[in-house]
């Protein structure tokens, strides 16, 4: 079975000079966990869910404040609220990113003439979940370990 017959053609992409906000959208938009990255007609990287959690990290939790006895019902409130600012302008931050400086670069991709067993050995060597698929350098779809778990099923039920 080739890579061809289980991927998704025309997938959703997102531009390199696309916000972090757009990218974090079309990922909701469309329930998936991954997007290509286009610099014009090419593939210039990967952007997944877990490349805008990373940007996540806001720093360790305010240690610092210590309230007296009387206080302490109100301590963790404040504690929090001052962790959420921090968080907003985290979030801030992101969503103006531009999607270069978080995409996954180079890309690993294969093409649609691949074999199933060959895409799902490279994405187990390199630790990925997703390759987009290309035709003479185009892009043409993506394939997810998901989709090859589904065509090796579909394939074994037509037996």
């Amino acid at each position: 079975m080739l890579v061809r017959d289980v991927m998704t053609p025309d997938p959703v992409t997102v531009r390199v000079d696309s916000p972090v906000r757009e990218a974090a959208g079309l990922l909701r938009k469309y329930h998936i966990g991954g997007l290509p990255v286009m610099d014009g007609e090419q593939v210039a990287g990967i952007v997944t869910e877990t490349d805008i959690l990373s940007l996540l990290d806001v720093g360790d939790l305010s240690d610092d404040l210590w309230l007296p006895s009387p206080l302490e019902v109100i301590e963790v409130p404040v504690r929090e609220f001052i962790n959420w600012e921090k968080t907003k302008r985290a979030l801030t931050d992101i969503g103006d990113m531009e999607v270069r400086r978080v995409m996954s670069s180079p890309v690993i991709a294969t093409d649609e003439d691949s074999d199933i067993a060959d895409a799902a050995s490279l994405m187990l060597h390199e630790g990925i979940a997703r390759l987009p698929v290309l035709r003479d350098g185009k892009l043409v779809g993506i394939v997810t370990r998901a989709d090859i778990v589904q065509g090796i099923g579909a394939s074994s039920e037509e037996e």
